[in-house]
């Protein structure tokens, strides 16, 4: 049953990518995605080698330890969305949706560890995980932020 879920977010990842690059600003959607990518993994691997987390059932779990499925694609994709959804937001509205964003992934992995074998926790608490969420998506949004501020006054 484990499987079967993993693939059926697998699908569903896929499908929200493809809506999420037929919005304009593509370069910042990859950029949103490839950043958030990178970060999640860093401290995935982290967590995961401190044992704090394990992933039981996971995608190439022969090859690694951590849910790859969820820190290079389900995370990276919420947080272009977050990222598309904020885009014209002031500093308030990013915190809100930022924390919104957080709570709905937050939610899904305790469901997550409490009904199935996708994720355990060993000395690790939702509270992590929410703040973790929170403060990278944060980073990430306020890079871009900078990043575009930067380019239109290079402009």
């Amino acid at each position: 049953m484990d499987r079967i879920l993993l693939w059926a977010l697998l699908i569903i990842g896929m499908v929200l990518l493809l809506f999420s690059l037929r919005k304009p600003l593509i370069k910042d959607t990859v950029l949103v995605y490839l950043l958030k990518a990178y970060f999640s993994s860093f401290f995935g691997v982290i967590v995961a080698g401190a044992h704090l987390i394990e992933y039981p059932v996971r995608f190439l779990g022969q090859y690694f330890n951590t849910s790859i499925l969820f820190e290079y694609f389900l995370y990276p994709i919420m947080c272009v969305y977050f990222y598309q959804t904020s885009y014209h937001s002031s500093i308030l509205g990013i915190i809100v949706q930022c924390a919104l964003y957080t709570s709905a992934l937050t939610i899904l992995e305790v469901l997550c560890e409490k009904y199935t074998d996708l994720i355990e926790y060993h000395g690790w608490t939702w509270e992590y995980s929410f703040i973790t969420i929170f403060l990278l998506s944060f980073f990430v949004r306020m890079l871009m932020k900078l990043i575009n501020k930067r380019e239109q006054s290079a402009s």
